[in-house]
């Protein structure tokens, strides 16, 4: 796997637009740095980190790490983005494919339904990142 390398100032770029959030978000999550990639949500964002399961804070930091951790990067491919104002729909395909530090072979993807919305310092940041969109959990 090749990881993203990082600007000489050690950050990441963050989204001016709500198209670009989901290119912001890849930035982040191929570092393979938990921290990064916490930069790309509002503070009381949400990740629904498999379907039915909502997590905030410290839970969505370690979902998302531990996904970082498989070494494998994550390719985005925006479907659709709409716009209200401040807030943003995106629709999303992403695909996380490669071979893990144990040498696993993987490949996992779904379409991604997510809001952002813009802060006062004019970044969009999650404020719902669903990766599987409308998958459903159990039965």
């Amino acid at each position: 796997m090749t990881r993203t390398s990082l600007p000489p100032d050690g950050d990441i770029p963050l989204a001016t637009s709500p198209e670009q959030q989901p290119h912001a978000f890849a930035a982040a999550f191929n570092t393979g740095d938990p921290e990064m990639i916490e930069r790309v949500y509002e503070q009381a964002g949400v990740l629904v980190s498999s379907p039915g399961w909502p997590t905030t804070g410290a839970a969505r930091r370690d979902a998302n790490g531990q996904l970082a951790a498989l070494g494998c990067p994550i390719e985005v491919r925006p479907r659709h983005v709409y716009v209200a104002d401040d807030i943003a729909l995106l629709i999303v395909d992403w695909t996380i494919e490669g071979t893990t530090p144990d040498g696993e072979e993987i490949r996992v993807s779904g379409t991604a339904t997510d809001v952002a919305r813009r802060g006062t310092d004019g970044v969009w940041r999650y404020v719902i990142d669903n990766p599987f969109g409308t998958a459903t959990h159990g039965p």
